[in-house]
């Protein structure tokens, strides 16, 4: 990242599961859909819509990238890889997921301080309420909406088939 601020969720890097860095430019023309995810959630089940979108529109330009995060209720303490197998194994999820990060906090990844200074949630807070919280970015790296956990994986389609029809 430059020493400007940033402008676009291209200005950041992260680490991929497997722990290797990744630029995040490297989705630069694409939609993606960022979930801070969790293996022992009652929200985890959307892991399979996740990669349903993913599987639907990654042709048209689309990814869902996935950060786990262990701040709520403890419900991701696996190891990276552990939580690799388990969302394949289960979920067959396909789709990129980064090393486990913060979303809140001091500790807080770039990347998540950044989408919550975008796109504040309920009442202007920018705090991340729970596992799943979900932001959809457009071609432009530019934040387009904020869902909150709850939001099922297959109600987003409108908006991401909007995006999608929006940059090409």
């Amino acid at each position: 990242m430059s020493s400007s601020s940033p402008t676009s969720v291209y200005d950041f890097s992260a680490q991929t599961i497997q722990g290797k860095p990744v630029a995040l430019k490297k989705f630069k023309g694409q939609v993606l859909l960022i979930v801070n995810t969790a293996s022992e959630c009652g929200f985890t089940p959307q892991l399979k819509g996740l990669q349903a979108l993913f599987d639907r529109y990654a042709e048209q330009g689309f990814a869902v990238v996935g950060f786990p995060s262990n701040e709520f209720g403890g419900q991701d303490p696996g190891s990276n890889d552990e939580i690799a197998s388990f969302c394949e194994m289960n979920y067959g999820v396909s789709f990129p997921m980064m090393a486990k990060i913060e979303v809140n906090g001091s500790g807080a990844h770039p990347l998540w301080q950044w989408l919550k200074g975008e796109k504040p949630g309920f009442l202007g807070t920018e705090v991340i309420k729970w596992n799943f919280t979900k932001f959809l970015v457009g071609r432009d790296g530019q934040v387009i909406k904020r869902y909150a956990p709850q939001d099922e994986p297959e109600k987003l389609a409108k908006d991401i088939e909007a995006a999608l029809a929006a940059g090409a």
